[in-house]
């Protein structure tokens, strides 16, 4: 299973972080680990920094940046414009793995057609489309059929809950179907073994730099090291990136026994 680290613009924040993030990957790679990281970016964040540094990535995926949007229900986006915006930064920087415009609980299901026909005109290129629970069990067997990558969406935003027991269901449905799956934010500990997807992505390596705790891989899995009350972390950028290499540690144990 490939464990995709999201939202690599929070190490870029910290400039000293970002230096060292970059020194590290043009010499090779991480402490313990022999691949370089897998990554994925929303585009709502994607920048110069973020397209200086796809060609170090082991591989990358690019998220549309739609569930951002959606943290705020105000604002007023020209979805066709930024849709030609995502298929230029796709093709400029040769993405071959990018999310849809996920849109079901912003614009309708309709709208989100419309946008990935535009999408994979301009890229030449199949998207993955992500599947929402209100599409439906047969929408979901079709996407099968017609992508070779698809993902599960809705994880985060808490719409499978109560029927988060069939999601292996759905896992192995893809996988009958010849069909690589994604988990969209899904890196429950307990049930990575069970849930055999492809790929899972992840900001859970971000919470010790916002919550201020330091993570420690164990030889099979992530765990956290809490700071005593009443103190804090003296050097967040090197706690951010330290939480960074632990967690490539925990990709490179993955890619063998998940």
């Amino acid at each position: 299973m490939k464990i995709y680290l999201a939202a690599p613009h929070t190490m870029v924040r910290y400039k000293e972080g970002f230096q060292k993030f970059t020194e590290i990957l043009e010499r090779g790679g991480f402490p313990d680990c022999a691949l370089h990281p897998y990554v994925l970016e929303s585009f709502y964040y994607a920048d110069e920094d973020t397209e200086r540094l796809i060609p170090y990535f082991k591989d990358f995926m690019l998220d549309s940046g739609c569930f951002t949007f959606m943290q705020d229900a105000g604002t007023t986006v020209d979805w066709l414009e930024y849709t030609y915006q995502y298929a230029d930064f796709i093709n400029r920087n040769k993405v071959d793995k990018f999310i849809e415009m996920d849109l079901d609980y912003i614009t309708g299901y309709e709208h989100v057609l419309q946008l990935r026909n535009i999408l994979e005109s301009k890229t030449g290129m199949q998207c993955i489309p992500v599947w929402h629970p209100s599409r439906g069990v047969e929408n979901f067997k079709e996407m099968c059929d017609e992508y070779k990558y698809v993902a599960l969406g809705g994880i985060v935003g808490k719409k499978w809950r109560g029927m988060e027991q069939y999601m292996p269901w759905f896992i192995k449905e893809a996988h009958k179907r010849g069909t690589k799956i994604h988990g969209l934010g899904f890196t429950q500990f307990s049930r990575l073994k069970d849930c055999h997807f492809d790929s899972v992505d992840s900001t859970s390596w971000t919470s010790g730099n916002r919550f201020g705790h330091l993570w420690k891989f164990n030889g099979e899995s992530m765990v956290k090291q809490e700071i005593p009350k009443g103190t804090r972390l003296i050097k967040p950028r090197e706690a951010a990136l330290q939480n960074f290499i632990e967690w490539t540690k925990f990709q490179r144990w993955a890619d063998v026994h998940l």
